[in-house]
């Protein structure tokens, strides 16, 4: 006889089932059956596959700042410091972040907080980037990458059953990580929808509009800000960020702002503004009580800096309730600490080398010939993508993605249906299967009934994108005319 599983599809939890991460979706999955296809010695239309779906920019060719790997390096081998090819800030800064580390050594454990001595840099670091308003490293607190800190703050918020479940208003197009969190944690998933004809702006109409229809059956207590955004680019002004503070406080709402991509603005014209310190700005009346989380995690040290692996970042809490704060300790304590290297890069991020140090003129010069190449690639992307009939790109003003509209013909949205896909998952799959270029579906993102997209990142070294622009253009102009 043979015995049932206790773990079926059946009995597992419903809402891990709820769960969805477009940009490590099917597409992705075939992507690497393709990869290996082609290692094989399958035949296929095209040579190699190109990886647009995701910020992964080591994994595109980007090359990572020399002084962050060199004080790695030295952290990670100590011995190393008698080397007389490393630099003396960079030997500086590992001698001071393994004397921060328990045993002198980054394979301990850290407090689950983070290492005191980086969230003090963190601290000086966000008074600096703000223009002096004041930062606690008491509230700041270290994590594994954006995805961490988010989860966390939404586990703290997300309470009660039926029309009292807490409702979380989230951007539409929006970074699927807020979707997936939500879903899993049983929270209610309140879209707002960004303005696509007035390149992804945020209007304060849609927000009450969107707050006043969940009100009839859930309790609203949280609103998410993503700038610059993901998936769609843009910067959000500064009187953006007045009205949505406004709005929050009016509103009685928990301000959460991913600003994860601060350090990725091009567009001219368009500024970073944070939360924080327009929050402080505006005065008492908004900045002693507003409750904000902030999340400027410089792409979770990935594309601007070094490797998305290394999982590194932190948060700052404005305003909790210190019995809350409590609670998020003892939450913070569960997963014991933040992976330590990825502790010890943040700090090199925040405190980079200064001027009249070694290392300072090459830090400058690999940083700034990184930003500008993206700018540069921004700008390719939407130009190259607004010639062509059927796709419309707004500018990249940010982040490192681009959101394009896409038309897709009535014949195409049919064989789509008939298979059970979304019409643009269809669209992204054939481009796949004929070019290789691997993108995600707008679906995945979200977005108005009736409009179609796919995210690319910015990511490749230009030649590749240019090759990549050009394919995405004869893809799209063979599709058309296939299914008009």
């Amino acid at each position: 006889m043979q015995l049932l599983s206790v773990l079926t599809l059946d009995t597992m939890n419903p809402a891990v089932k709820k769960v969805e991460y477009a940009v490590r979706g099917p597409i992705v999955q075939r992507a690497v059956e393709l990869e290996r296809e082609l290692s094989e010695g399958i035949k296929k239309p095209f040579t190699e596959v190109i990886k647009a779906n995701i910020g992964d920019a080591h994994a595109m060719g980007q090359q990572p700042i020399t002084f962050f790997r060199q004080v790695l390096a030295l952290c990670s081998y100590p011995e190393l410091l008698n080397d007389s090819t490393f630099p003396e800030d960079a030997k500086s800064r590992a001698r001071r972040i393994l004397q921060s580390c328990g045993g002198n050594s980054m394979g301990s454990y850290s407090a689950s907080q983070g290492i005191d001595a980086v969230r003090q840099d963190v601290a000086r670091y966000i008074e600096r980037r703000d223009g002096g308003g004041p930062c606690d490293p008491d509230d700041v607190y270290l994590t594994t990458g954006a995805s961490d800190g988010i989860v966390t703050m939404l586990k703290l918020l997300v309470c009660g059953k039926g029309a009292t479940r807490t409702g979380v208003m989230i951007s539409i197009p929006q970074y699927p990580l807020y979707s997936a969190a939500l879903a899993e944690l049983d929270a209610v998933q309140i879209n707002y929808y960004l303005n696509e004809e007035k390149c992804w702006s945020l209007d304060i109409s849609e927000l009450q509009r969107a707050l006043d229809e969940a009100r009839r059956h859930c309790n609203p207590r949280a609103l998410c800000i993503i700038n610059p955004g993901n998936p769609t680019g843009q910067v959000q002004s500064r009187q953006c960020i007045e009205d949505v503070i406004r709005f929050a406080a009016q509103e009685r709402l928990f301000l959460m702002a991913d600003e994860v991509y601060q350090d990725n603005v091009y567009a001219d014209g368009c500024r970073f503004h944070s939360f924080k310190k327009v929050l402080f700005e505006m005065g008492p009346e908004y900045s002693d009580t507003v409750e904000l989380a902030f999340f400027p995690l410089h792409l979770q040290i990935g594309s601007l800096y070094f490797l998305c692996g290394f999982r590194g970042g932190y948060m700052e809490i404005i305003n909790m309730d210190e019995e809350v704060r409590a609670q998020l300790s003892k939450l913070v304590s569960v997963r014991l600490c933040p992976p330590v290297p990825g502790q010890a890069l943040m700090d090199l991020v925040v405190n980079p080398p200064q001027p009249g140090e070694p290392s300072h003129e090459k830090f400058i010069k690999e940083r700034t010939a990184t930003i500008s190449a993206l700018a540069e690639k921004a700008k390719l992307t939407e130009q190259v993508l607004n010639t062509v009939q059927g796709i419309s790109c707004n500018p990249v003003q940010g982040a490192m993605y681009s959101f394009p509209r896409i038309t897709i013909p009535e014949k195409a949205v049919k064989e789509a249906t008939d298979k059970g896909q979304q019409p643009d998952m269809f669209y992204c799959m054939k481009m796949l299967e004929e070019t290789g270029i691997c993108l995600v579906p707008g679906s995945g993102f979200g977005q108005r009934d009736g409009t179609y997209h796919f995210r690319m990142t910015i990511l490749p070294p230009k030649d590749k994108l240019t090759t990549l622009l050009n394919k995405v253009k004869e893809f799209h102009q063979k599709f058309l005319q296939q299914y008009s």
